[in-house]
Order: C-alpha cells, then sequence, then structure tokens
C-alpha cells in the first residue's frame, strides 16, 4: 500500500467521525457558506508570476518543515508578495493541518484560498465551503471518472473553482470534463516519491486549452518556471520552499520580483 491510498483510508474514517459530530444543515449555516467567493483560475489568467503559495507544517516526504509559523502572519505575507493564491493543507494527521488554518487565513487575507485535501466526499466540499475556501482540490488517482464528476459539479455549484490533480496520461484521460477549471500536473511520483519537471512536459499538450495549466511539486527555483511557462503553464503551486524559510511571505516577495524582472 503506497502513501496515497493510506492516507485515503484514513480519510474515509475521518470524514465519517466528522459527519457524526457537525451535520450538514450545521455547515450550511456557517457564516462564511453565503460569501462571495474569489476565482484562483482568474488571478492565474492576469497573472505574470502564476504563483500559488503553500502552507504547510510537514509532509509524509519531508517529515517537518515549519511548525513555529501563525497561519494569520503566513497568509498576510503571501497575499503582500503578490501570490495568486494560497494553498492550505488541512489534513492532520499526516500534514498538520487543520480547518481552522483555512479559518485563520480566511480572517486575514483576500486571496483565493484552496483547500489542498484528500477530497473523498461531498461532505468535505460543503467544509471546503463553510470554512472560507474559494477552491477545492480533486486527485484523480484517488476518485473514479464518477467521483470527479459528481464532486466537480457540486463544487460549480458552490461557486467554488476545482483544480483536479493527475500523475499520468491515464489519470487525465478519464478526467477532462466542463466541470474543471484548472488541471494540475503533481511532478512527484507518489509512489517513490522521485520528483520530474519532465511530467509536467509530456502531459502538457494534452491538456485543453480551455483549463488552466498548474504545475505541481518540485518547483523551487525561478529555472523551473522558465522552463515550465512555454508549455502553457500559468500556475506554480510552491510549498517548501517558501515555508521552510523563516518569514515565508519575504521568501516569496523576493521569488515574485526576480521572476517579473
Amino acid at each position: 500500500m503506497n502513501i496515497l491510498d493510506k492516507i485515503t483510508l484514513d480519510k474515509r474514517e475521518e470524514v465519517a467521525l466528522r459527519k457524526g459530530l457537525i451535520p450538514i444543515s450545521q455547515l450550511e449555516q456557517s457564516v462564511l457558506f453565503e460569501r462571495l467567493t474569489v476565482s484562483l483560475a482568474n488571478n492565474l489568467r492576469n497573472s505574470k508570476s502564476g504563483i500559488i503559495a503553500e502552507h504547510k507544517r510537514r509532509s509524509p516526504s519531508k517529515s517537518v518543515i515549519n511548525n513555529g509559523l501563525n497561519v494569520q502572519d503566513v497568509a498576510k505575507g503571501y497575499e503582500s508578495a503578490g501570490v495568486c493564491g494560497m494553498s492550505i493543507l488541512t489534513d492532520g494527521k499526516y500534514f498538520g493541518g487543520s480547518l481552522d488554518d483555512l479559518l485563520s487565513a480566511k480572517a486575514s487575507c483576500n486571496l483565493p484560498l484552496l483547500r489542498k485535501e484528500f477530497i473523498i466526499d461531498e461532505y468535505q466540499i460543503l467544509e471546503a465551503k463553510a470554512y472560507g475556501a474559494d477552491v477545492i482540490l480533486l486527485i484523480a488517482s484517488i476518485l473514479s471518472r464518477d467521483d470527479i464528476k459528481q464532486f466537480s459539479e457540486f463544487a460549480k455549484s458552490l461557486n467554488l473553482d476545482v483544480l483536479l490533480e493527475v500523475h499520468n496520461e491515464e489519470e487525465l484521460h478519464k478526467s477532462i470534463m466542463p466541470s474543471l477549471d484548472m488541471l494540475g500536473v503533481n511532478n512527484r511520483n507518489l509512489k517513490t516519491f522521485d520528483v520530474s519537471l519532465n511530467t509536467s512536459k509530456s502531459l502538457s499538450n494534452l491538456i485543453p486549452d480551455d483549463f488552466v495549466k498548474v504545475s505541481e511539486s518540485g518547483i523551487s527555483n525561478i529555472e523551473a518556471i522558465k522552463e515550465l511557462q512555454p508549455y502553457g503553464y500559468q500556475g506554480f503551486l510552491i510549498g517548501e520552499n517558501f515555508m521552510k524559510s523563516d518569514n515565508p511571505g519575504k521568501s516569496a516577495t523576493e521569488f515574485i520580483k526576480t521572476l517579473e524582472l
């Protein structure tokens, strides 16, 4: 069983537990549920840098990245750096995140927020809306085509943007549908954790132009972005590179300034 299978198994138990604690009606009555969402896809289309900056405390591949930072400070720093959006890991067991991180970020900035989570149930999409997310992530390798269709259409009915993540050609082919806004290519092989930008390059011409192309994982320098832009990528998800510094906002500011020179 690879790490993704393990996380998904644990996630099913966790979601069942959460459903028993907080009913759907309570999520729908949340103060944030009726708010207008901000489109990450539109921000990426109109940006020169295309940076989606991540808040991530730890990961299964890197263990602790940064446990000492306050989410509000990170969100404010990213916003003043001029990023297009902020990705927030809400998984507790493997990444040290929570839905409260989403709430804190929403209270601190006006960036579109991506709930980065292992979504296996519509309930998690309602949670995303109730806790301040503007975008959800769907991971093709843990979902069937029917799941992707059901979840993405449900997200669109709540005015949420949808970023779908793929790792290979097979996942891409089963996933392309009009209810997606962005297609993300993860450069990390989840079985071996090896990272290669060639994954983004080889899949780029298979992604129709209707979707914003996003490259994820292994983007730690300006060169990587310059290398991927000619392949039509408009979004670049950067996590560890900023989070491993003492001041992610400052790190993002310097990165974007250099990129836009």
